[in-house]
């Protein structure tokens, strides 16, 4: 692997009721939605990322596949880790898994997934809009 050293990043979340499914509008169950995982795993990404990055950058996602495989309900606290597995220049992808914190199920894996980043400046990526 190239570039940086590897960069890790481990946030915990409760699933709260404008967290669910039936409040982001994909899926009619009072669970965790994807659309918020998804975010939970991206903001695991630029924790591991942000203390590499140069003064000025920042980083944007660029691909995501993601495969949610548990439910979690409302109250239910997670553990989202990520965990740097390739590097190429401003290329950065992440391997991220979400987990069960605690109680009945501590442990279980929820989702599982990859996102890559790329680092930009921010001035620049903002001036070409």
């Amino acid at each position: 692997m190239s570039g940086p050293e590897p960069a890790e990043a481990v946030l915990r979340f409760t699933v709260g009721p404008d967290d669910t499914a039936a409040a982001l509008g994909s899926g009619s169950l009072p669970v965790l939605g994807t659309p918020r995982l998804l975010a939970w795993c991206e903001a695991a990404t630029c924790a591991a990322l942000e203390p590499t990055l140069p003064e000025g950058s920042t980083s944007v996602g660029t691909r995501i596949a993601l495969e949610h495989t548990g439910a979690s309900p409302v109250g239910r606290e997670l553990e989202v880790s990520a965990s740097l597995s390739y590097a190429d220049g401003r290329l950065h992808r992440f391997t991220v898994a979400a987990r069960h914190v605690g109680g009945s199920g501590a442990g279980r894996v929820v989702a599982t997934g990859e996102i890559t980043r790329v680092v930009v400046d921010a001035e620049r990526f903002l001036g070409r809009l």
